[in-house]
């Protein structure tokens, strides 16, 4: 397996290219097909927490895909370990829908499904999966 390591401004923070997994501290994110799918490592309580983690990911480290115009599909599922965290899912959803606003599409209102789920795991970690709408099956072509 190759391992590339991609430098920043910063040169003490460094992003792994693993596989194709862009991967910087606790968030990776790659594409598949026409989705990108982004997984975040650990859980809190505080879904404004996510904003700036994810964005500044986006910002930083990401050189794939560029937003687009159209509807998307997003799906967003938290796993859990034992007891679910106390966490409004509507406002995990918007923290994340924001982080990604710019990156992967031009504006939020461009989300025609939206899908979120909270789910036991064998991790916790949240996945975020988003992609461009095709016809009525709302699937990735």
């Amino acid at each position: 397996m190759a391992r590339r390591v991609a430098r920043s401004h910063d040169r003490t923070r460094r992003a792994r290219v693993n596989s194709d997994w862009i991967v910087s501290g606790k968030v990776r994110a790659r594409e598949e097909g026409d989705a990108v799918v982004v997984m975040i490592d650990g859980l809190t309580t505080q879904a404004k927490y996510y904003k700036p983690l994810v964005y500044e990911f986006f910002r930083k480290e990401w050189r794939g895909a560029r937003p687009s115009y159209g509807d998307f599909v997003v799906e967003i599922v938290m796993e859990h370990v034992g007891d679910p965290p106390w966490m409004d899912l509507d406002n995990l959803a918007k923290a994340l829908l924001d982080a990604i606003k710019g990156y992967l599409f031009h504006d939020d209102a461009q989300v025609a499904r939206l899908l979120v789920e909270r789910r036991e795991g064998e991790r916790e970690r949240i996945t975020i999966r988003a992609y461009p709408r095709q016809g009525a099956s709302g699937g990735p072509g």
